[in-house]
């Protein structure tokens, strides 16, 4: 701010010099607090942890959709080729594939049997757990599993 020479008046009236150092205070109220504020390092460190805290939430929801996204392609990319080396499969290897799945479900069932007569009871509670921990993902474990197979595949035909 630049002053005006000292031998001009710079008011007419005293309201109006009133009004003037009323008008200075303020601006010299703002430039205070603008400085206070420049100096407060705690503060300033604050928002820019908050600032910096909200883009990493952003990024992380960016980051967790675009995951997503992949996992449905993938998902579906699996299915495809799961169908894919089904349909190649000749009718003889379907059915012997069909004939050990009957005959694995059968030894299941007696291993099951087997279980709930043998096995003690925090045992079969923590299996219990663990199998409807498996049922409730089950579409993740069979596309892991579609895509190790896969990867299986794929891999021996390189090799």
């Amino acid at each position: 701010m630049t002053q005006p020479p000292h031998d001009k008046p710079t008011a007419s009236s005293p309201e109006e010099l009133r009004e003037q150092v009323e008008q200075t205070r303020t601006a010299l109220g703002g430039t205070v607090q603008a400085l206070a504020a420049k100096t407060d390092v705690k503060a300033r460190a604050q928002e820019k942890a908050a600032e910096v805290k909200e883009q990493a939430a952003a990024k992380a929801g960016e980051l967790k959709e675009q995951a997503t996204v992949k996992a449905v392609e993938l998902k579906a990319k699996a299915a495809g080729l799961a169908h894919q080396a089904q349909d190649r499969l000749p009718d003889p290897v379907k059915d012997k594939a069909a004939q050990a799945a009957e005959q694995a479900r059968a030894k299941a069932a007696q291993v099951g049997q087997l279980w709930q007569e043998k096995a003690p009871g925090p045992v079969r509670e923590k299996t219990a757990q663990g199998a409807q921990l498996a049922r409730d993902n089950r579409n993740l474990l069979l596309a892991a599993g579609v895509a190790v197979v896969v990867w299986l595949a794929c891999r021996s035909r390189k090799g």
